[in-house]
């Protein structure tokens, strides 16, 4: 197999699939450098950085740099193509030996940067997927896709509510009703509520010190909250990049901002830096009407549970995040999330249209 010096991948990665993954690693093993050039016009809804960083972290071993270009594509264009390669030399000033590509135009952009063209997988039979395939149903294109376009792109919906008021439950159902649906959704992730655990940790280290210790000897510091909201995106970060098209939460750095209210009689400014990085995509909150309070070692306060919905509605109305209240029994609150989700996912993705493209067949 000949070796390149200096060889040259070049696309929108809009988003990137398991095909220009194949493209890179098959000139990874031929090239001593590689370059990945990453092109993002203005109008597209997925943002350059982060088509760069998901392509970095898939290809460690290659530089991946990244360019604006609001060209519109015309094959047959001399003036168009000369702009497009102002733009392609100025983020690739250098050498290039190969270009590697999959794409028509393969040809001529090897010509124009002096380089040899090396054709992959031409017809995708090794991998029958397209960046407007993904764009078009996502759902249908989800085994193409890498850990961190499926975290990005991976509906996620949080169950939140006071203690006692069945999040758990509600959110373990969903889990489980989305996984029995099959295929992709076999892999349906539900992460579990960390500041649980984390009182169970901090229970069992004050039986440690005092074996008749409970509850109500246990206490917390403002400090504390931001480290369980940070460990709860983390968990959910990580669920997100395995999972089905939904994920399903059982609370979340957003709701450990009320939890902070509730122990601490006031808000937190890093728990709330925290909470903004990521938006949810639906949120249920569970009312307390229905369930009767039930102590399990880990709660108390069963007369704050109208205060803490009441709250958590607050708090869901003021930073405009889609919200439904589900109340009644099991059966009926689990019928009524179902029907929201469904909605949610029936949604689609709702990519914006890139750029034209003018690849008509040359006229004889």
């Amino acid at each position: 197999m000949r070796r390149f010096g200096h060889g040259l991948v070049l696309g929108k990665f809009y988003p990137p699939h398991a095909g220009h993954h194949h493209l890179v690693r098959t000139a990874q093993d031929q090239c001593e450098r590689l370059t990945v050039l990453v092109c993002a016009a203005s109008v597209e809804s997925v943002p350059l950085a982060d088509r760069v960083a998901w392509m970095r972290e898939a290809h460690p071993g290659a530089e991946v740099v990244g360019a604006v270009d609001d060209i519109p594509v015309d094959l047959y264009d001399p003036a168009v193509w000369e702009a497009h390669m102002a733009v392609f030399r100025g983020a690739v000033p250098g050498r290039v030996d190969a270009v590697f590509t999959s794409e028509e135009y393969g040809g001529e952009l090897a010509r124009r940067f002096g380089a040899e063209e090396v054709l992959v997988d031409r017809e995708r039979t090794l991998f029958p997927v397209s960046g407007t395939a993904v764009r078009a149903d996502p759902v249908a294109a989800w085994e193409f896709l890498g850990p961190a376009v499926r975290a990005a792109l991976t509906r996620r919906i949080v169950v939140l509510g006071a203690e006692s008021t069945g999040t758990t439950t509600l959110s373990r159902a969903l889990a489980g009703h989305y996984r029995s649906r099959g295929g992709v959704w076999a892999k349906t992730g539900w992460v579990a509520e960390y500041g649980r655990r984390y009182s169970e940790e901090k229970l069992a280290a004050a039986r440690a010190a005092d074996p008749a210790a409970s509850w109500p000897d246990v206490s917390f510091t403002s400090e504390e909250f931001p480290v369980i909201a940070r460990r709860q995106d983390a968990d959910e970060e990580r669920a997100a990049r395995l999972g089905s098209p939904v994920l399903f939460c059982d609370t979340d750095s957003f709701a450990t901002g009320i939890w902070h209210e509730r122990y601490m009689d006031g808000r937190n400014a890093e728990v709330e830096r925290i909470a903004a990085g990521r938006l949810r995509d639906l949120y249920l909150l569970t009312d307390h009407a229905d369930v009767p309070f039930e102590d399990d070692g880990l709660r108390d306060g069963p007369q704050l549970r109208p205060w803490m919905t009441g709250r958590f509605r607050e708090e869901l109305e003021r930073t405009g995040r889609r919200f439904l209240v589900v109340a009644g029994d099991r059966e009926a609150r689990l019928a009524r999330a179902v029907a929201a989700v469904d909605e949610l996912l029936c949604e689609g993705w709702h990519f914006a249209d890139p750029l034209p493209e003018n690849v008509r067949a040359q006229a004889s």
